[in-house]
């Protein structure tokens, strides 16, 4: 039993050291370039893999952060547009209101120039009454 757990060991390290050197980047192996590793931990297993692990293995003295590459996100998945569009509908929403209470309040003030009543003549200055300049009282016969 003690032979097979053994033999399971070497095999471990020779396969960990084998994946070890093949995934490392080859500027960042140390002594020998990556192709000399890997022939190395080939032709000489429990040797290779232990000169690997002591010699060649990259140091990190910080830990090496993984790039990421952030794919472009389509308008619909993307929160910080989504939220960005969000507040623009809302501030939209806020102008035309505000615009339509002005509108409003600008439709119920008097007109300059117009009576108290809405009527008015301004060749006699009395409101109400058809002057003698009045075109509304000439063209009507009614009225004459």
């Amino acid at each position: 039993m003690l032979r097979v757990a053994i033999a399971v060991a070497i095999l471990a390290i020779y396969v960990y050291g084998l994946v070890d050197v093949i995934r490392t980047d080859a500027h960042l192996t140390r002594g020998f370039s990556k192709t000399t590793w890997i022939i190395i931990v080939v032709f000489l297993p429990i040797v290779g893999a232990a000169l690997w692990f002591l010699i060649g293995r990259p140091r990190y003295s910080v830990p090496a952060q993984q790039q990421t590459y952030r794919h472009p996100t389509a308008p619909d998945d993307d929160p910080d547009f989504l939220r960005n569009l969000e507040l623009r509908r809302r501030n939209q929403a806020e102008a035309e209101r505000l615009r339509k209470l002005k509108d409003d309040l600008d439709s119920k003030k008097p007109k300059p120039g117009a009576g108290p009543h809405g009527t008015g003549s301004p060749s006699t200055g009395n409101p109400g009454t058809p002057g003698a300049g009045d075109a509304s009282a000439e063209g009507n016969p009614e009225i004459k």
